[in-house]
């Protein structure tokens, strides 16, 4: 009934269909866990959040590390080229070997400043005091000796004085003057010595080292340095000069670097003056140590002299001994038309008594703890250079300035 090739085709299998792979379709009621086949339901917000934070967190850093190292390194170039450029330049030159400014020690030489009048000028390393003059005219005070110039009102009183021609001073050494752990700066101070009274104390040093010199030679003159260095032996040695008269003309100058007062200032030199008074050394009919009663009669002068009120910056104090020993005190108030004050120094007291103003000074010369070390140094620099010439000359180079740093 069937053919045959029809029976075969009924009973050969079905050819099966080509695999289609089911896609679910998405609508907007599909439940998440069916599109769990999609790459973006694989992200974690949470660590992408960290991960950005951490990234922030690093370049913050790495731009604060950036900054600050370029400050230090902006602030370390400017400190080098302040050093270098406060270095004395140097300069070559064609120049004979018999020039004094061809020798070995010609970098160590300072040079002359001229201010606009053309006087001589030092600098003092200081930005509110910068210079200090190389030669100052002073008057000579002389006070009566009657019995009535020998109270506190007297003395402390300039009508009790006169002045008698000028005398020159000549600048040895300067430096600035510190207290405190933190070195605050409170005045610079200079050493002047009357330019006429330079030989002799040229000649007593000199003396000193070598009775027969008028010279010093190099052994000699270090010599005489480690004897000036030495606590001890320096303060021997200036009392003893100081004592005999030598220098029988000098003075110290002091300028405020900043604003004080008359009895912040007083405070300091009484102190200065009580720690050396013991140790000072005896005149003939005079007792050694400050202890009688007419040296604690000078004290209470010198006290009188500064009850006064404030002390500007850049106001000048002169503290002058005479050839007697005698201390006299001037203040450059500066002119006032309101309260009738002139320009120019003012004598504002005398002390009598020598031995106030020689343990002033040795406040700064010598010892094992002075005023001002940078001071000491210079003042001690300016007199070697004395001793290195012939008796009777004077030093025409600059004094070497010790800075303090500012």
């Amino acid at each position: 009934m069937f053919r045959h090739s029809v029976l075969l085709r009924l009973a050969r299998p079905a050819r099966a269909a080509p695999f289609l792979a089911h896609a679910p379709r998405r609508t907007v009621f599909s439940r998440r866990a069916e599109r769990t086949g999609r790459a973006v339901e694989n992200l974690n917000l949470q660590r992408l959040s960290q991960q950005s934070e951490e990234y922030h967190r690093n370049r913050r850093i790495f731009l604060w590390c950036g900054t600050i190292a370029g400050v230090v390194s902006f602030i370390y170039t400017a400190y080098k080229l302040k050093v270098e450029l406060s270095k004395p330049a140097k300069f070559d030159a064609n120049l004979t070997p018999s020039d004094p400014l061809s020798g070995a020690s010609a970098a160590d030489r300072e040079v002359v400043v001229f201010d606009e009048e053309g006087s001589e000028i030092v600098p003092t390393g200081n930005s509110t005091v910068p210079t200090f003059p190389r030669r100052i005219n002073l008057p000579s005070y002389t006070a009566p000796l009657s019995t009535a110039s020998t109270s506190s009102e007297a003395l402390t009183s300039p009508g009790v004085t006169s002045r008698s021609g000028t005398t020159e001073y000549t600048l040895v050494g300067l430096g600035l003057r510190t207290v405190t752990f933190i070195n605050l700066q409170v005045y610079v101070v200079g050493f002047y010595v009357a330019t006429a009274d330079i030989a002799a104390l040229q000649n007593a040093l000199t003396k000193k080292v070598n009775p027969i010199a008028t010279t010093l030679v190099p052994d000699e003159r270090e010599q005489l340095r480690n004897a000036l260095i030495d606590p001890v032996e320096g303060e021997k040695t200036w009392d003893e000069l100081l004592a005999a008269g030598i220098p029988a003309r000098s003075a110290f100058r002091v300028v405020p670097v900043r604003d004080t007062d008359f009895h912040h200032l007083r405070d300091g030199f009484v102190r200065a003056i009580q720690a050396r008074a013991a140790g000072l050394s005896g005149k003939p009919g005079q007792p050694g140590a400050a202890e009688d009663e007419a040296f604690g009669k000078a004290m209470r002068q010198f006290r009188a002299v500064f009850n006064r009120g404030s002390v500007p910056k850049r106001r000048e104090m002169l503290l002058v001994r005479d050839e007697t020993g005698r201390l006299s005190i001037t203040y450059d108030a500066g002119a006032s038309k309101k309260e009738g004050r002139p320009a120019g120094r003012q004598l504002i007291g005398v002390v009598e008594d020598e031995r106030v103003s020689r343990a002033l000074w040795l406040n700064y010369l010598a010892g094992k703890k002075v005023a001002s070390e940078p001071a000491r140094k210079s003042i001690l620099e300016g007199v070697m250079e004395f001793v290195e010439r012939p008796v009777g000359t004077v030093a025409t180079q600059v004094v070497p300035v010790v800075n303090a740093k500012v």
